[in-house]
């Protein structure tokens, strides 16, 4: 049954740069909120085409505006088959061919999760054993549209994330070799991240990878850190505080230490990768007593674990 078999509906509207003022409506069923959008004007996203094997994903390496969305669906009481087949067909009528579409064990399960560009929690919740994806694309004239769709469960909700891209050429496949993570677009971008850092005086470096309870940043090329560099770096009279927090499993100061420890790395990659003079710098951190979500679900225990980066006053 088509997604419009179910009432009420909410529409997302993407605006997928096929021509001028032209978009794509996209219908979910049930009470739909938006979670999250970030924008990019000018961006790259490393699209999946193929599952995670051989310690690599297929990639597409797309440029244009890309626009992420995250969509929590309340109540839905559906399958993640029954969330993203009515996203498809109307994908398939609209014009698009389906690039890649699989379920969490074909696709890769937590390799491919963690390295996929996905908006943080509590916006997005991805269950590692119970997601789907798929990547489409539309071409037209002289463009080039691209869509993925990512779909979850958590309890009684569903999460929905898009991310679509507009483009003026065809990209070219590439194989991503995934020892060094991908930059993730959510967030990460140049001027989103360094935009809400100014308007809000903190952000979340969204996409860092710490390997499972070491203190140490994960090698690879961070999108959000290269993003910070180029701020602090174009005035030397700029200054932030790097704070790492964790989610409350666990003592206190054990927390404490590894958040503070985690800090101090992302702040020696800054300065050493990046050449950030590090009297622009300090870290610190707070375990678990600055919580963003409860820690009494996975997705709030999984948003609580972060770096941030504070601004701090140079007056």
């Amino acid at each position: 049954m088509g997604l419009r078999g179910f009432l009420p509906l909410a529409v997302l509207a993407l605006c997928l740069l096929a021509g001028p003022g032209r978009a794509l409506d996209l219908s979910l069923p049930g009470k739909a909120s938006l979670t999250r959008e970030v924008t990019s004007p000018a961006d790259t996203y490393f699209l999946p085409v193929g599952p995670y094997a051989d310690g690599a994903i297929d990639v597409l390496e797309v440029e244009g505006r890309v626009t992420q969305q995250a969509w929590r669906v309340e109540g839905a009481g559906l399958t993640t088959l029954q969330l993203l087949r009515p996203l498809r067909e109307q994908l398939v009528e609209a014009g698009y061919d389906i690039l890649f579409d699989c379920a969490a064990p074909e696709c890769g399960g937590f390799d491919f999760r963690f390295n996929t560009s996905v908006l943080p929690a509590p916006d997005m919740f991805v269950d590692l054993f119970d997601f789907r994806f798929l990547s489409a694309r539309k071409q037209g004239g002289d463009t080039v549209d691209y869509i993925t769709l990512l779909v979850s469960l958590s309890g009684e909700a569903g999460y929905v994330q898009l991310v679509s891209v507009g483009t003026n050429a065809a990209p070219s496949l590439e194989t991503a070799a995934t020892d060094e993570p991908r930059p993730s677009a959510a967030g990460a971008g140049k001027s989103g991240l360094i935009d809400r850092l100014r308007a809000e005086g903190h952000v979340v470096l969204p996409d860092l990878v710490f390997d499972s309870g070491a203190a140490a940043l994960a090698e690879g090329s961070y999108a959000s850190l290269a993003a910070l560099a180029g701020f602090l770096k174009a005035d030397d009279s700029r200054r932030v505080a790097l704070v790492g927090h964790t989610d409350a499993v666990g003592g206190l100061e054990p927390n404490v230490a590894l958040s503070r420890e985690r800090a101090a790395s992302v702040l020696e990659r800054l300065a050493t990768r990046h050449e950030v003079p590090r009297e622009q710098m300090e870290s610190n951190g707070m375990g678990y007593l600055s919580p963003v979500a409860p820690n009494t679900s996975a997705e709030g225990r999984e948003a609580n674990r972060r770096v941030e980066a504070v601004l701090l006053d140079t007056e």
